[in-house]
């Protein structure tokens, strides 16, 4: 198992290129088993979660190529049955149940494992699926779903905590190949579900509405294939602009698209970094001491649940006291403890963090428990003194293509180690 070393004190600076995003990657890999026909996707990242994604694909009987980012998946004949020992590395493989239960009228997944952020259930996926006229059980840890045909429907995937990203991706790919309209209510915002909506049209799908609440399907006899680019990830992007206002001295991102980074790059601005932004870039630079902050997480287009930690990172070392609000999963907040291993002053109110800045980080022993707490914590060693020894880099590898590799273009001394 690898490790991360963190030497911190070097100031970062220059460009990088941003991947394809992964949360757009996963979902529009699963929606190729629609068709039988080949579907070739651009700007597929080099992940842990996609390679699992592409293993599950040709568990279920797909034929996968891939070279230099380049992946052409073709689903002439597949099963419906993908079993614990395939799926249990990651939670999006339920993205597959949309796509098999729209094309087979049946689908048999194993409930899968994936990052330890608090309760993430899929009951609003089940809730679309049976309104769409699927018989749902729950037994012996799988979800089966059945349905003699599917009718479109209204249904609501407002839930508790906000919208669903992969419920409205899930239920979305089910309802193509439904008979008759449907309209999906309380439907997630996000740039990665638009990204779904457009290449499911290309693959010959009627949708109306993503990237809004209201998401009308009008069901099609069947699809054919399509070729498409994956947008960029936009949490990668935040993360390396985070990285710059901790320990940069001009950092640029480039191969963004800005729109999808407006509360980002508010945040940043807020907090007293200069941001310029460009067609396809941005940049973010110093301007002064960096001042607290005030944020609250919430579904897009406000500030994403996914930079909440990275932003902890920051904050910690940004004089005076700054408050964040996770209203998106209340209980992701396991970077905290290890933050405060490396003299983080936090203070936790329920699903509020307190901050009060320090003049400075002091590089420790840290473990990784999350995706985006992991890159809290190298952006955190950034900044440290002395050296930050970041444990369980496999869920780092599971979104951000060569983060270490990355950060070193960028001036980091960071190094990445056998345990």
């Amino acid at each position: 198992m690898d490790k991360i070393l963190v030497h911190g004190g070097n100031s970062l600076a220059g460009s990088i290129k941003i991947s394809g995003s992964k949360n757009s990657a996963l979902p529009i890999l699963a929606a190729t088993l629609l068709t039988r026909e080949p579907c070739t996707i651009h700007r597929v990242p080099d992940l842990s979660d996609t390679h699992y994604m592409l293993q599950i694909l040709t568990h279920l009987g797909a034929q996968v190529e891939r070279a230099s980012g380049i992946v052409t998946v073709t689903a002439d004949k597949v099963q419906s049955v993908a079993p614990y020992d395939v799926v249990r590395k990651m939670r999006a493989s339920v993205g597959v149940i949309g796509p098999l239960l729209g094309r087979c009228k049946e689908a048999t997944v194993s409930l899968p494992g994936g990052c330890v952020i608090g309760d993430r259930p899929i009951d609003l996926h089940l809730k679309g699926f049976e309104a769409l006229g699927a018989a749902v059980r729950v037994e012996g840890g799988n979800v089966k779903v059945f349905a003699p045909k599917l009718a479109g429907a209204v249904i609501n995937l407002r839930g508790k905590f906000g919208p669903t990203v992969l419920g409205t991706d899930n239920v979305m790919m089910a309802a193509v190949l439904a008979e008759g309209t449907t309209v999906i209510e309380g439907a997630a915002q996000e740039p990665e579900v638009c990204d779904l909506a457009d290449f499911l049209n290309k693959m010959g799908a009627k949708i109306e509405g993503a990237g809004t609440r209201r998401i009308i399907v009008e069901g099609v006899s069947e699809l054919h294939g399509a070729e498409h680019d994956i947008i960029p990830d936009r949490i990668e992007a935040g993360t390396f602009l985070v990285a710059g206002a901790i320990a940069g001295n001009g950092v640029t991102v480039n191969r963004v698209e800005p729109k999808h980074l407006t509360a980002i790059t508010e945040a940043l601005s807020g907090c007293g970094f200069k941001i310029e932004a460009n067609k396809q870039s941005i940049t973010v630079s110093p301007n002064g001491a960096p001042k607290p902050l005030e944020i609250t997480t919430e579904p897009y287009p406000g500030f994403p649940t996914d930079m909440q930690a990275q932003m902890c990172a920051l904050l910690s070392t940004t004089d005076g006291i700054s408050v964040i609000t996770e209203n998106i999963f209340p209980q992701r907040y396991m970077h905290v403890a290890e933050l405060k291993r490396m003299g983080a002053q936090v203070q936790m109110e329920g699903a509020t963090a307190v901050i009060q800045g320090v003049e400075r980080l002091t590089g420790a022993p840290v473990m990784a428990s999350d995706l985006r707490a992991s890159a809290a914590l190298v952006l955190a060693g950034l900044k440290a003194e002395g050296i930050t020894e970041v444990s369980r880099v496999y869920h780092i590898d599971r979104g951000y293509e060569h983060l270490d590799e990355k950060l070193s273009e960028l001036g980091a001394h960071i190094e990445r180690v056998k345990a």
